[in-house]
C-alpha cells in the first residue's frame, strides 16, 4: 500500500523536503530519498512501505535488547524494507539495503498487527530489524492503536529520527532502544553514511520526552574499540541520560562488508564494562556472549543478583516493588 506521507515541505519545481529523518532529503519528482522508501509523487511525499512487512516474530523483549523494560515478556516484532544508514556491518542488509520490490514481503495492516500481538500474548509491539523512523506513518498509526489496546511500544532505532518526528511519536512511544555506534563523526560518515550529532540529539530528546531509553554499542575491533572512545560514549550517556540508563556493549561478528574483521575479544567487552562502571553507570551489560555474568542485573548498592539471564532467556526476577529485596535500593525498571 502506497500512502501519502507526513512531515515534508513542498518546494518549487515540485521538489519536496522530507523531515522524517535527519538526512532531510530534498527529493525531485519521481525520485526517492536515501531510505529508498519515501518518494516524491507530483510534489508530495508518499511512503512506499505502509503495511509492508518483511519480518515478523514474537521475540523475548531481551532480544531488542531491553533489560529494564518488561523483563521476561514477549514483544511482537515487525520490520519492513529500507534504511537511512549504509552500515558496512549490517546484520539485516538483505532487508535494509534493498528496494521495496527486491525482497519478499507481506501486508499487515496496523489493525492486524495489534490483533496478532494480543493473540500471541505479547506485552509490547516493537518496530525493529530495519530502521523504524523511515516507517513513520505505519508505526505512528500502529502505536496509536497499540496504546488503546494496552500494549507498550518500542523503537529499535539508529537514532536518526528528526526532533519533529520524534515529538509526533512521543505520546505513543514507550521505549527507545538506540544504537550509539561510535563517538566519531568520521566513523559515522565512512561506515554508516550518516552523522553522530543527530543521534545524540534524538536520544537526549527521547529521554526528555519521558521514554525509557537503553543504549547499545556494538564494539568492532580496530573501528571503535579504543578505551578513549568508549570513555567518551559512557561519559556522554552518564551526563545526558543519567547513571541509571542501561548500557549494552555487544560483540561484533563478521557480517556483510566487514567479513575480514575478527569477532570482538571478550577482554575488550570487559574493558568497556569496567570503564562504564568506573565512570558511574549503574547498569551495564555485555551482549552476544551467552552465559557471561554481565548479562545479569545486579543491585548497584549491595551486588545482589536481581535478574539472571542466559542469552534471551530470563530466569528469576527478584525485584520487589521496584526495590532490591536484600537492601531496599530502588531499581529503575518498567514492569
Amino acid at each position: 500500500m502506497i500512502k501519502e506521507g507526513v512531515l515534508f515541505d513542498e518546494l518549487a519545481d515540485k521538489k519536496v523536503k522530507c523531515h522524517v529523518c535527519s538526512h532531510r532529503c530534498t527529493i525531485t519528482e519521481g525520485k526517492v530519498g536515501i531510505c529508498r522508501t519515501r518518494q516524491n509523487r507530483n510534489g508530495k511525499i508518499y511512503t512506499l512501505i505502509y503495511n509492508v512487512v518483511s519480518s515478523e516474530a514474537v521475540d523475548p523483549v531481551e532480544k531488542k535488547p531491553l533489560y529494564h523494560f518488561l523483563p521476561g515478556t514477549l514483544s511482537y516484532s515487525l520490520g519492513s524494507i529500507g534504511c537511512n544508514f549504509r552500515c558496512e556491518h549490517c546484520q539485516n542488509w538483505n532487508i535494509s539495503q534493498v528496494n521495496p520490490e527486491e525482497s519478499y514481503t507481506m501486508e499487515i495492516t496496523p489493525e492486524a498487527a495489534i490483533n496478532r500481538a494480543l493473540a500471541y500474548g505479547s506485552k509490547s509491539i516493537s518496530w525493529t530489524y530495519n530502521e523504524p523512523a523511515i516507517w513513520h506513518e505505519y508505526t505512528f498509526d500502529s502505536a496509536v492503536l497499540a496504546k488503546k489496546a494496552g500494549l507498550k511500544t518500542v523503537y529499535v532505532t539508529n537514532g536518526y529520527i528528526t526532533p519533529e518526528a520524534l515529538r509526533r511519536m512521543a505520546p505513543y512511544l514507550d521505549a527507545y532502544r538506540v544504537d550509539i555506534k561510535s563517538f566519531s563523526e568520521d566513523f559515522y560518515r565512512k561506515t554508516c553514511g550518516a552523522r553522530l550529532a543527530p543521534v545524540l540529539e534524538s536520544t537526549k530528546l527521547a529521554k526528555e520526552l519521558g521514554m525509557h531509553v537503553e543504549t547499545v554499542t556494538l564494539i568492532i575491533p580496530t573501528k571503535n574499540d579504543s578505551s578513549e572512545e568508549i570513555t567518551q560514549i559512557v561519559r556522554w550517556v552518564h551526563d545526558n541520560l543519567g547513571m541509571d540508563t542501561p548500557m549494552h556493549f555487544t560483540r561484533f561478528h563478521p557480517m556483510y562488508k566487514m567479513n575480514g574483521i575478527n569477532p570482538t575479544p571478550l577482554d575488550t567487552l570487559e574493558m568497556a564494562y569496567n570503564i562504564a562502571k568506573k565512570v558511574g553507570m549503574r547498569f551495564v551489560y555485555l551482549g552476544n556472549v551467552g552465559g557471561h555474568k554481565y548479562e545479569n542485573t545486579y543491585c548497584p548498592k549491595c551486588n545482589a543478583l536481581l535478574i539472571d539471564r542466559l542469552g534471551f532467556r530470563v530466569g528469576t526476577v527478584k525485584i520487589k516493588d521496584g526495590k532490591c529485596p536484600e537492601c531496599g535500593e530502588m531499581i529503575p525498571i518498567v514492569v
